[in-house]
């Protein structure tokens, strides 16, 4: 017989008693809810998010890097300063760029490395509250954690809403061992939901025993009680960071990445001593330094904040205090497709999370001191212990080996003190925002779902500070990043239906670029048939992702594109070892490099790989593949060719390409003139309607007719020339 605890039956009367009152005063009747292990989504419809954008982000075109290095320079040579520079564009700087130029500011950003080269792309992959937080809270009566998970699932619901095609809702199941443990997690996770209150997701459940087997049966099944099952929210991490980088630029602010802070500027403030006002940089590329000027510099480097820190005072100690966390990533067969798992009870009072991501499974994750460097490598033993923990809570009948792991990475996770605090070492439990006496600000410490949160609160900060004067109120609550202005779940059979795309091409474009994916498919403007090779047999990434990752998202290095435009390195690092030297001959092509430059690209993309996981005797490319440049597999087939171009950006022909689906209902191929005419009087020309009817006077349109989308376009193309 096993004897229950005191405290937890106290505990979980308490929580009970929340539980029966969230029950009898939930209005989840009264609303639409998702309740099904197999919900992948719950994407907002709200009306408080933009449905019909008036100047579409979708046809914002990235400048040259040449122009926006130009403009870094424009504010020391012509006096125009910024108004804020931000160093650093992981998930913060970048969240910083975008709410500051939502407002209206001039802002500068820049990055040493890529945008979420760092912490930031090797996260858990988790929108979430953390329920482990809400066990803490409760347990040592914390009421400053409790309102920390409290605020983070009213952000998991906006980061779900405001980037509905690189998230989703997930249902995390929670294996019970001991009976009375079941109604204790089960009221545990009901209070999750309760601190949701208007911006709840999917509600909780328990399963018993069968029901858990049938829904995980990899599960170990000795002395299994039931689970629990709750959701949470989950995403792509470095194309949601990438997403908001050309999200920021799009709303007017100059972003470039490789480009490193060597020194910061201080001149006389108002009150005679110096503050920050501007940074010197380097390009990383030529090796040029040059000025950046502005009125208010943001610190968002992370690990790295100490760096920028002691550029400003040498002497100012280290208040970042960095905690590594390893990862592995597993295929999909060792766990359901669309359910994940935590392991609450580890070896050593870890948790352990075990989720299906982008077809294939993250495990992690490893909590523990260690130094801050670039691109840190996971120590086999942290590998090992993961691997342990995942045999633990498998079924005797499932073995993880060490050789399933198909990747592994190590990111650092910037725990921090508080300068201010009498105490400095005690870690700050959330973020830090911190001025310095020169008027530095530093924030540093957060998580993914509460950027937009701690974004928000260091431009009011910045404001404030350095006397800005914005042209309108924070709506990064409300706005919609790139790609997700005018996506739905059902974009991607649209891109089946009508470019002829294989179903797993289709899925990962919809959920990596939303209303962008046609775009990406006319992006290879030299090689149309691009969009229908891909870089490697076993994954959806294609060629023409490569030349919109160099065209239209800053990607500078083989590195950029596979390890953070697309997903590869992080998914597959054999695979991604394979697919460098096709995206050494694609980029290289695009960007002019000389055989050197494609030779220097080739072994620093290896070296990296050995961050990923890649063991040392397979840090070699096969010198058949080598040779060819490319991986020999049948193309994905098209029933649809490609319409020329007549003159339009890809951007725009991915623009026109979408509209016209979403009048073609019935996938005929064809719309009707009335529909054409209707659309363009209500969008794109929306600002010059006369231009349309005097198009359609002059044409003696029948409004009856059907048009093609060659047709469709050669309308547009004859309306803009008029």
């Amino acid at each position: 017989m096993h004897r229950i605890p005191k405290y937890s039956v106290l505990l979980s009367t308490a929580v009970a008693a929340g539980g029966i009152a969230y029950l009898s005063l939930s209005e989840d009747s009264k609303r639409p809810r998702l309740s099904s292990l197999l919900a992948q989504t719950a994407h907002s419809d709200s009306p408080n998010v933009q449905q019909i954008p008036s100047n579409p982000l979708s046809l914002w075109k990235a400048p040259k890097r040449a122009d926006v290095i130009s403009d870094l320079k424009s504010s020391s040579q012509s006096g125009s300063d910024f108004d804020l520079l931000i160093i650093g564009g992981g998930a913060t700087g970048v969240g910083c760029a975008v709410d500051a130029s939502n407002r209206g500011l001039k802002v500068a950003m820049v990055e040493r490395d890529d945008f979420s080269s760092g912490t930031s792309s090797k996260s858990t992959k988790l929108v979430h509250g953390g329920v482990r937080y809400l066990q803490s809270a409760i347990m040592k009566l914390d009421y400053g954690q409790w309102k920390m998970v409290k605020e983070a699932l009213h952000e998991r619901k906006t980061f779900l809403n405001v980037a509905p095609h690189l998230s989703n809702e997930l249902a995390i199941l929670l294996p019970v061992y001991t009976w009375w443990k079941l109604p204790y997690f089960w009221f545990g996770c009901k209070l999750y939901d309760i601190l949701s209150g208007e911006q709840r997701i999917s509600s909780s459940y328990y399963l018993l025993r069968k029901k858990t087997l049938d829904e995980f049966p990899m599960i170990n099944s000795k002395d299994l009680v039931g689970s629990i099952v709750y959701y949470d929210g989950q995403f792509n991490d470095s194309r949601m960071n990438v997403a908001l980088a050309m999200t920021a630029a799009a709303q007017g602010a100059t972003v470039c990445n490789h480009i490193e802070v060597i020194s910061l500027i201080k001149e006389p403030g108002p009150s005679g001593s110096e503050v920050v006002k501007g940074a010197v940089v380097r390009d990383s590329e030529t090796g040029h330094e040059f000025e950046i000027k502005a009125k208010g510099v943001i610190n968002a480097t992370g690990p790295f904040s100490d760096k920028i820190l002691q550029m400003d005072k040498p002497a100012f100690k280290n208040i970042v205090s960095p905690s590594s966390g390893v990862h592995i990533v597993l295929p999909s067969y060792f766990s359901p497709r669309n359910l994940g798992l935590l392991d609450a009870e580890t070896s050593d009072g870890r948790v352990v999370f075990f989720l299906p991501w982008e077809g294939r499974i993250v495990a992690g994750t490893t909590d523990a001191p260690c130094g801050v460097e670039k691109n840190a490598i996971p120590s086999e033993s942290d590998i090992n212990w993961i691997l342990g923990e995942v045999n633990k809570f498998l079924s005797s009948e499932v073995r993880v080996r060490r050789e399933d792991v198909l990747s592994a990475w190590s990111g650092i996770r910037p725990l921090v003190c508080d300068p201010s605090s009498k105490n400095t070492k005690d870690l700050v439990r959330n973020h830090l925002i911190y001025k310095s006496d020169s008027d530095l600000i530093t924030i540093v410490g957060g998580k993914w779902t509460t950027y937009r949160e701690m974004s928000e609160q260091t431009i009011d900060e910045a404001i404030k500070t350095f006397g800005l004067a914005p042209a309108k109120e924070c709506t990064t609550k409300t706005t919609h990043i790139v790609g997700a202005e005018t996506w739905t779940p059902n974009t991607n059979i649209r891109l089946i239906q009508d470019l002829g795309l294989p179903e797993d091409v289709a899925r990962h474009l919809s959920h990596n670029y939303g209303d962008l994916s046609w775009a990406v498919c006319y992006s290879d403007t030299e090689d149309p048939s691009g969009w229908s090779r891909r870089l490697h047999p076993n994954h959806p990434f294609i060629e023409a992702e490569v030349m919109y990752a160099v065209d239209q998202e800053y990607a500078r290095t083989v590195i950029d594109v596979f390890a953070r435009r697309i997903r590869l390195a992080f998914l597959d690092s054999l695979a991604a070892r394979d697919s460098i030297p096709r995206i050494v001959e694609l980029m290289g092509k695009r960007l002019g490099w000389d055989s050197k430059r494609k030779d220097s690209e080739s072994n620093e993309a290896l070296e990296f790989l050995s961050s990923m996981g890649l063991k040392q005797e397979d840090m070699k490319l096969d010198s058949k593949i080598q040779k060819t440049g490319l991986i020999q597999f049948n193309n994905a087939s098209s029933n649809l060719k490609l319409a020329p171009s007549l003159g339009f950006s890809f951007l725009e022909m991915g623009f026109f390409r979408s509209a016209f689906c979403k009048m073609d209902r019935f996938c005929e191929g064809s719309v009707k003139y009335d529909s054409l005419i209707s659309y363009l009087k209500s969008s794109y020309f929306s600002k010059k309607p006369e231009t349309v009817d005097e198009y359609i006077k002059k044409n003696n349109l029948d409004s009856s007719k059907k048009v093609s989308f060659e047709e469709f376009l050669q309308t547009i193309k004859d309306i803009k020339g008029q």
